[in-house]
């Protein structure tokens, strides 16, 4: 038969009809076996490679000092974290983990809320994990399902105690402050759950500055939440780090402070740089270690520090408040020298025989033998309390709270950190909300000497005796060294003469005869006024607030010390504050840092200072009781 004869042609595509309908009989087995009975299959693998995004954790911005020395910077740690997973996996994860990790109770609770929150994103299991636990982790890897060992950037604080109340500390991110403004609304997308921020002190103030921009990528994973694969192919993004500032602080001196700081008592020191206000020292006693926060810190730890009676996350020098003793006499004087009720050189009518009469009682002197006749000076260099009365009488109550309000006594100074405690002056109407009486005359005498109801930072102290160092005008103290002068402050309006006049009056509480000339030092032009504060019942407080720099030339530093039942201002407050002006000058100037004295420390010693002139008999030791 011929291969073209109608019935074979017929035969041929018979055969590939069916040829045809076999094959799609196979296709169609293979569609039904691929999609029906393999189901569950296919999509267990899918399921089994996904795709995730992983934060890549930006450093910090590191922290100088006003002469480029580290303060703060970042080292390399680890974090704990589990990939995206159903509510129950998270739960057995993080049980399975709890052991090796130290989880307490409270720290499963908050992670599974977390993981309520943000259910498709890496839950941060503990951050800044120490070595001993990660290197654990990962030999064991396998026993945990979407485990992640992330390498991020660790704080570190150079100088430990020395810096704690100024650099504050660090802590991962609660729901409350992710709700906040300033984190919900920051524009550049910064703040997710397991992000550290700064909870205090310039960490807190200068957050947005600090805080870097966290980059992704994109990782493969298997049904066990392992990784396999690193997709480069998918575009990421770059982690950025946050911005580097400098601050005022000299760290140098900052240590030195924490250092010469009795360990046995309380109080705080600041030191201004008179040029611009910035501030060189801040110092609280007790202080705290800002890295035992770094990674989180433990219950017990910080249960001890938050229970301790001595206060160490109190910070003392821009939070306390304190009667300001004789330190204050210098806005006494300054009110009345604005005001033109007094002259430097003017005799007050009545002498210090240890007290003067007021109204219905006496109220009497420190120096209970008296002063004598004494004019402005004299009354500054042996604080004498009964000349401050007649000029408080002569400014009368109303007056008197009317300046001391104009001079920012009732203000914050406005430094930035993010805690500053305002000071406490009264207004007219205080002792009838507070006492239910109408206020006499005689409460003015009391406020004229630091004491009554009157509270002031160690700061604003500072502040104020900055003003009478400069040309009667006081910048906000700064932490942040920045290019242009910082605004707001307020002036004194005294005139040049003025100033001089209450400089020499301190000045020449350090030379023989005045109630710290314990503390006058080799070098340099040393001037200051000791306070010593009652304390109903209590040892007394003990101030010390004043100025140095080379002889013959304007101050360059402040320093203000306040010491929590330090008994006495001349002994205990003003040889810390004549060692940190002296530190800091002698550094500054380039002469040897390794013999600093105070005349007290010579008679303590019994060893005559080369430097110092002869004491008067009258002078007796180191000084006046104050």
């Amino acid at each position: 038969m011929r291969l073209d004869h109608p019935l074979s042609r017929r035969r041929r595509a018979q055969g590939g009809t069916a040829l045809v309908v076999v094959l799609m009989g196979l296709l169609m087995v293979a569609f039904f076996r691929a999609q029906v009975l393999r189901k569950t299959t296919w999509e267990l693998q899918a399921e089994s490679n996904p795709l995730r995004q992983l934060i890549v954790p930006a450093p910090r911005g590191t922290i100088f000092d006003r002469n480029d020395s580290l303060i703060a910077d970042n080292v390399p740690g680890w974090a704990v974290v589990l990939l995206p997973g159903s509510r129950d996996s998270i739960r057995s994860r993080i049980e399975s983990l709890r052991p090796h990790l130290g989880l307490t109770d409270g720290r499963v609770e908050r992670l599974m809320e977390t993981a309520r929150t943000y259910p498709r994103q890496p839950l941060t299991v503990k951050v800044n994990a120490p070595f001993d636990e990660v290197a654990a982790l990962e030999e064991r890897k396998g026993e945990f399902p979407g485990l992640y060992l992330e390498r991020r950037p660790r704080r570190r604080y150079l100088a430990g105690e020395a810096v704690g109340h100024i650099l504050g500390y660090l802590g991962e991110v609660t729901q409350e402050e992710l709700d906040e403004p300033e984190f919900a609304q920051d524009s550049l997308g910064r703040y997710v759950p397991g992000a550290i921020v700064g909870k205090d002190g310039i960490e807190r103030q200068y957050e947005g500055l600090l805080q870097g921009k966290a980059g992704f990528r994109y990782v493969e994973v298997d049904v066990l939440g392992r990784i396999v694969g690193s997709l480069d192919g998918f575009p990421g993004d770059t982690a950025r780090a946050g911005l580097d500032i400098r601050l005022n602080i000299d760290l140098e001196l900052q240590e030195w402070v924490h250092d010469i700081f009795p360990d046995t008592l309380r109080g705080a020191v600041v030191a201004l740089n008179v040029d611009d206000g910035g501030v060189l020292a801040l110092y609280s006693a007790p202080s705290f270690d800002p890295n035992a926060f770094v990674g989180g810190i433990g219950g017990a730890e910080w249960a001890s520090l938050v229970e301790d009676p001595d206060l160490p996350l109190y910070n003392r020098s821009v939070q306390g408040t304190y009667a300001p003793g004789s330190t204050f006499k210098l806005a006494t004087a300054a009110m009345a020298l604005d005001l033109g009720l007094i002259e430097a050189d003017e005799i007050m009518p009545i002498p210090c025989t240890g007290g003067m009469p007021f109204g219905n009682r006496v109220w009497h002197c420190w120096e209970r033998e008296g002063h004598g006749d004494v004019d402005l000076l004299k009354a500054l260099q042996g604080s004498c309390d009964v000349y401050f009365y007649q000029v408080a009488a002569r400014i009368g109550l109303r007056r008197f709270l009317d300046e001391g309000a104009r001079l920012g006594f009732n203000e914050r100074c406005g430094i930035d950190l993010p805690s500053e405690a305002r000071g406490t002056f009264p207004d007219t109407t205080y002792w009838q909300r507070v006492y239910g009486y109408r206020p006499r005359e005689g409460e003015t005498l009391n406020l004229s000497i630091g004491q009554g109801p009157i509270d002031q930072t160690p700061l604003k102290m500072a502040q104020f005796y900055l003003a009478i160092a400069r040309d009667g005008s006081a910048p906000p103290p700064r932490l942040l060294k920045t290019e242009e002068p910082p605004e707001g402050g307020w002036t004194l309006d005294l005139s040049q003469e003025a100033l001089e006049i209450m400089r020499e009056g301190i000045r020449a509480v350090v030379q023989p005869g005045g109630t710290a000339y314990g503390s006058s030092l080799e070098h340099w032009d040393l001037m200051g006024k000791t306070g010593t504060v009652q304390n109903d019942g209590n040892p007394d407080h003990a101030w010390f607030a004043g100025m140095a720099g080379p002889r013959g030339s304007d101050p360059e530093i402040v320093v203000v010390v306040f010491v929590e039942f330090g008994e006495s201002g001349s002994r205990v407050a003003a040889p810390i504050m004549a060692k940190t002006a002296d530190f800091f000058l002698r550094k500054k100037y380039g002469i040897p840092i390794d013999s600093i004295q105070t005349l007290t420390e010579h008679w303590m010693t019994g060893t005559p200072a080369p430097w110092a002139e002869p004491v008067p008999a009258e002078a007796g030791g180191a000084g006046g009781g104050e």
